[in-house]
């Protein structure tokens, strides 16, 4: 709140809302879940809404955003550099990793292809380890 207030926006309800869902957040979440109110436990908002306070979230370099799957982004709170995800595609589980985790695979596709690799935007697809023993 302070860095919204340092920028000259004022804490609006939705505003506060959209940040204890996050900060409350275990995971990275869509604008519809946000909306819903993880359940009940906060007041449900607006989708629209959700969507104009992400994307002043985002401006603001509070909040990042992420393609984890077919459908829409998911959000979260930007703590440090940019995390990288993994994503199951058999059970939905995404996997956040520390930034610099995939170092070893991003030099080996450098090594093969010259390019450089990110993963923060759209994470590697893939099978979990519990799915993958089933």
């Amino acid at each position: 709140m302070a860095a919204l207030r340092v920028a000259g926006h004022r804490v609006s309800a939705p505003m506060r809302i959209v940040l204890e869902v996050l900060f409350a957040a275990e995971a990275p979440l869509s604008a519809t879940d946000i909306a819903a109110g993880l359940g009940g436990r906060t007041p449900a908002l607006d989708v629209s809404s959700v969507y104009r306070n992400l994307e002043r979230l985002q401006d603001l370099g509070v909040v990042t955003h992420t393609h984890v799957a077919h459908g829409a982004g998911v959000y979260a709170l930007a703590r440090g550099p940019d995390r990288e995800y993994l994503v199951c595609e058999h059970c939905g589980r995404v996997t956040a990793l520390e930034p610099g985790a995939l170092e070893d695979v991003r030099e080996r596709v450098r090594e093969l292809t010259g390019f450089v690799a990110r993963f923060d935007h759209f994470p590697i697809h893939g099978v979990c380890r519990d799915c993958a023993r089933g």
